[in-house]
């Protein structure tokens, strides 16, 4: 790949993927974790054994995102790169950039991930997330999606 304007090259697909993977995986983890938590917790309350499955994923799923989100957005303000990106050496670019834009990017993608425990909404927010993934490979060279685009920012290789 070709490097950029300032010498740095972008991260390729498949890194900024794994790097999603990984934080995934952990965050999936906290997610089954507060679902049994909440889901014991409120058949213990006399919650309906229907309604009780549903009500603990919604309020895991909109825990566990905000969460993801809040984790990204507090990430990418001190180091630049989340644990995920740090594994894959690749980070996000420019350093300077204010919070407030770093807030924006994370609201975009992970932020969705919120609303995954409610039903039909759930279908929508999984096609927006997909979405946004398959525009960073379509974006070529840059590779960037409309969360990047959003806040200003680039994945790039860490040369560090």
């Amino acid at each position: 790949m070709e490097a950029t304007r300032t010498g740095v090259r972008p991260a390729e697909w498949w890194e900024r993927l794994a790097a999603r993977l990984i934080e995934g995986l952990a965050f999936g983890v906290f997610y089954y974790i507060l679902f049994i938590a909440l889901w014991v917790s409120f058949r213990t309350v006399g919650a309906p054994e229907l309604s009780a499955g549903r009500l603990a994923g919604a309020v895991a799923w909109f825990t566990a995102g905000l969460a993801y989100t809040a984790y990204e957005w507090e990430a990418l303000c001190g180091a630049g790169r989340t644990f995920g990106k740090a594994i894959m050496k690749i980070q996000v670019t420019p350093d300077d950039l204010p919070r407030r834009a770093l807030l924006k990017r994370a609201l975009l993608y992970p932020g969705p991930v919120m609303l995954l425990g409610i039903p039909l909404v759930n279908l929508l927010a999984g096609i927006f997330l997909f979405a946004v993934g398959m525009l960073i490979l379509i974006d070529r060279p840059a590779q960037r999606g409309p969360h990047d685009r959003l806040a200003g920012t680039r994945v790039v290789k860490d040369l560090r």
